[in-house]
């Protein structure tokens, strides 16, 4: 199965993050195969600054311990690995930072199409958290206003009438505040792409709220970062049957 056909199965989905500046060593091995025991699906590699190039490194030293996807989920160019799976080909619809729209993607497209990973063009949207987060600072826009599911909507719908085959809705690392649940319910109930939504989901309750309101895929970064164990509970309250 292709990582593209884990994606549209129609199944809830849970991705561990990891930020190999973050996570690595007997930490890292220790977090990959909790993920795999909890039940999780996928794991993300990535980070808003990459200050190590052990991309390479941190994947192989996941991949030889657990043998779920690995998929990219890039910075900026420069955080490409061959040793992965797939890649969330990420364009910045959100925001209006013309290098986060298409640039990047002009001076790395070339070296992923003689690739063998698979390319997940995915539509990313950086919605407001109550703070300033690592992501708009590094990628130079404003989020979606978090009380604005209208502008959300109609901001999805462009990214898949432009051919994206994901839409990710992003709170930012260390979140406060998760993506409201009337936005992830007003693009759930338009689009037919596969929604991801990370952020500020550190715990099972807010989890199941995902759940109902809508996300097929949840994304854990700092909560497993600081506690690997918290994936159980968060894996078995996202894909419990919503009534």
């Amino acid at each position: 199965m292709s990582v593209k056909d884990l994606f549209f199965n129609g199944n809830k989905k849970v991705a561990w993050l990891c930020d190999p500046d973050k996570t690595h060593g007997e930490a890292l091995l220790y977090a990959a195969k909790t993920a795999q025991k909890s039940g999780v699906d996928m794991i993300f590699i990535g980070g808003s600054v990459l200050k190590n190039t052990n991309t390479d490194q941190c994947i192989l030293a996941i991949k030889s311990v657990c043998d779920l996807p690995v998929i990219l989920f890039p910075g900026n160019c420069l955080q490409i690995s061959h040793h992965a799976d797939a890649i969330l080909f990420l364009s910045l619809i959100s925001g209006r930072n013309p290098d986060l729209l298409i640039g990047q993607h002009v001076s790395v497209a070339y070296q992923l199409k003689k690739s063998s990973i698979e390319v997940i063009p995915t539509a990313y949207m950086l919605i407001d958290c109550g703070v300033s987060t690592s992501v708009s600072y590094i990628s130079n826009t404003s989020p979606i206003p978090r009380d604005k599911p209208t502008i959300a909507l109609n901001t999805a719908i462009a990214g898949e009438l432009l051919g994206m085959q994901a839409i990710y809705l992003e709170a930012g690392s260390g979140a406060p505040l998760p993506v409201p649940g009337a936005i992830i319910r007003s693009i759930k109930n338009e689009i037919h792409l596969p929604l991801i939504v990370g952020g500020g989901i550190c715990n099972g309750k807010t989890a199941r709220n995902m759940a109902v309101n809508g996300a097929d895929i949840i994304v854990i970064g700092n909560a497993a970062e600081e506690n690997p164990d918290c994936l159980f509970d968060i894996v078995e309250r996202f894909k419990t049957n919503v009534r």
